[in-house]
């Protein structure tokens, strides 16, 4: 038997940042889905999989379309399956038990915990990471991130071919929150080259109290179009740079930098730097120059600077950079909804340090930074005043301090 525990992620700063190269502060959480797995004796037979997840089952088989509903969990599992099978051949058929903790849908990427755990498990079972071709292109956990992100996209990475992922366009925060993370600390890091740059610490008697908002964060249907709009519009601008200036840049993270001149991506760009007008110029109009000045200021200023000011202990510094990547998200990224702005406002009411919506967007879940003795007193008001207002919304709140990252389990 093999099994993997990957814990949630709190995505702390650097909202849609990842997809363009950019910066992040992110952590793990205490809560997790756990895969346990074994051969099945008939290597003939479909992959079994038993979940905590609804108490469902299903039998799915590599490369053929499992039928399954839209926004089913399954689809997760049947994508790691045809990836794997892809890059290393035939897999020796399983049966897999998934648990989870993790509210689903939350913004705290259950998804992306249940697709990291199979793969890690399926890996296990077929002694995969003996491989060459493993060793050879997988060497420390920010590359298995990176892998584990690009079965979800469907992208190639390095010289594993790419295959249709899960739908959406994201980047591999998600999957090096869980996996390339410090215990008990931020991890900051930038995605072109993926790089953890440093951890920082939250103050001793400071931890996370997190709401979920009962409005569910999916990537399905209209939601997964919204959300792809984001990648969408920020592919288009670094397109229009390569077109304009006859490059080939790899995403607007270097393109920053390369334009300002500021190298070392832990230092802040000057966000009105003249430098960067060339690139605005290029630009398509509307929410493609929105989002651009999101990603310039999030992922080049406000990140770099929240990781200086929590490693200096400037904790007025920290809450004012928070409120303003909340006020980007819901001006210019464009994928905040009334209940995440107001969870965000009702935890600064209530006297918390800092307070941020975080995740996909369009739902999900709010982070709030309050001394570790009230969390418990400040959760429950804070769902009481949440639910005072939404009366249809049933809210639910854990308490978390920065967790550790996914840990293979032993038998």
């Amino acid at each position: 038997m093999r099994g993997w525990r990957v814990p949630g992620r709190i995505e702390v700063l650097g909202k849609h940042t990842d997809y363009a190269g950019g910066q992040v502060l992110v952590s793990a959480v205490g809560r997790a889905v756990t895969v346990r797995g074994q051969q099945k004796s008939d290597a003939s037979s479909p992959f079994s999989i038993r979940t905590s997840l609804n108490g469902e089952r299903a039998e799915l088989v590599p490369l053929r379309d499992p039928r399954l509903p839209n926004g089913h969990w399954g689809h997760y599992v049947q994508t790691v399956l045809d990836r794997l099978t892809t890059n290393f051949g035939p897999l020796a058929s399983a049966e897999l038990t998934i648990e989870s903790d993790l509210p689903p849908a939350s913004g705290m990427s259950s998804s992306s915990a249940v697709l990291t755990a199979v793969a890690l498990t399926l890996a296990d079972l077929n002694d995969l990471p003996s491989r060459e071709e493993w060793q050879r292109t997988i060497a420390n956990r920010v590359d298995l991130a990176g892998y584990a992100a690009s079965i979800e996209n469907g992208k190639r990475f390095k010289n594993f071919a790419g295959l249709t992922g899960v739908g959406t366009s994201g980047g591999s925060l998600d999957h090096t929150g869980m996996l390339a993370t410090t215990e008990g600390s931020l991890s900051h890091v930038v995605f072109d080259p993926p790089t953890v740059l440093g951890t920082a610490s939250l103050p001793g008697d400071l931890t996370f109290v997190v709401a979920v908002s009962g409005v569910l964060a999916e990537k399905t249907g209209a939601a997964r179009e919204a959300y792809n709009r984001g990648p969408a519009a920020l592919g288009a601008v670094l397109e229009a740079w390569n077109a304009h200036t006859g490059r080939e840049d790899s995403s607007l993270h270097r393109v920053v930098r390369e334009l300002t001149g500021v190298t070392d991506p832990a230092q802040p760009v000057e966000r009105s730097s003249r430098e960067l007008d060339a690139l605005r110029r290029v630009a398509p109009e509307g929410y493609a120059s929105a989002r651009l000045e999101q990603f310039i200021e999030e992922s080049e200023v406000l990140v770099p600077e929240a990781a200086t000011a929590l490693g200096s202990g400037d904790l007025e510094a920290f809450s004012s950079i928070v409120a303003r990547s909340q006020d980007l998200a819901e001006r210019k990224l464009g994928n905040q909804i009334s209940e995440t702005i107001d969870l965000a406002h009702f935890a600064r009411a209530l006297g918390a340090r800092a307070a941020s919506a975080f995740g996909a967007g369009f739902g999900g879940s709010v982070w709030a930074l309050v001394p570790r003795g009230d969390a418990e007193e400040f959760a429950k008001q804070w769902k009481r005043d949440y639910e005072a207002k939404y009366p249809l919304r049933e809210a639910t709140t854990l308490v978390s301090d920065p967790g550790s990252p996914a840990e293979r389990l032993e038998f």
